[in-house]
């Protein structure tokens, strides 16, 4: 197979999870990309923004524009980092806590397809090449940060 062929079934199936994860939150009023951020969040411990960015593998001005946008919405609350002036941590208040349960059950459908139809081994053997082609894709800067310790 070329790497083309397999950059375009890359994209393609990415952009085919997207749209459902987005057409299956859609009622609720958050994105895929909104709910990556919660789902990150959901283990209840405040992060800075350049964490959050770094464990959604997303641009940091994207993941502070989408952070403005649920902040507004009562569903992350920001605050100074307690010894980095610069810095802001991140976390989902309580009715982000409540929203992001409704958003896992309305996103259940999504992960059964995903994972609908192919073997446990197979799966397993997907998503270590989709790890093994991450680590060969990331710029030395990302490589050299997840190497930290």
């Amino acid at each position: 197979m070329s790497a083309h062929l397999l950059a375009m079934a890359l994209r393609r199936a990415y952009l085919a999870m997207h749209r459902r994860t987005d057409a299956a939150l859609a009622r609720h009023g958050v994105t895929a990309d909104q709910f990556v951020l919660m789902s990150a969040l959901a283990d209840g411990h405040a992060v800075t923004q350049r964490e959050l960015a770094a464990r959604t593998a997303s641009d940091p001005n994207t993941v502070r524009a989408m952070l403005l946008l649920l902040e507004k919405r009562g569903l992350v609350a920001r605050t100074p980092h307690p010894s980095d002036g610069r810095a802001r941590t991140v976390a989902l208040t309580p009715a982000g806590k409540k929203a992001y349960r409704s958003l896992w059950t309305a996103s259940e459908t999504v992960r059964e397809l995903l994972t609908g139809g192919v073997e446990p081994h197979t799966l397993e053997a997907v998503t270590e090449m989709l790890e093994q082609l991450t680590l060969a894709l990331a710029l030395p800067s990302a490589t050299a940060r997840r190497a930290r310790p």
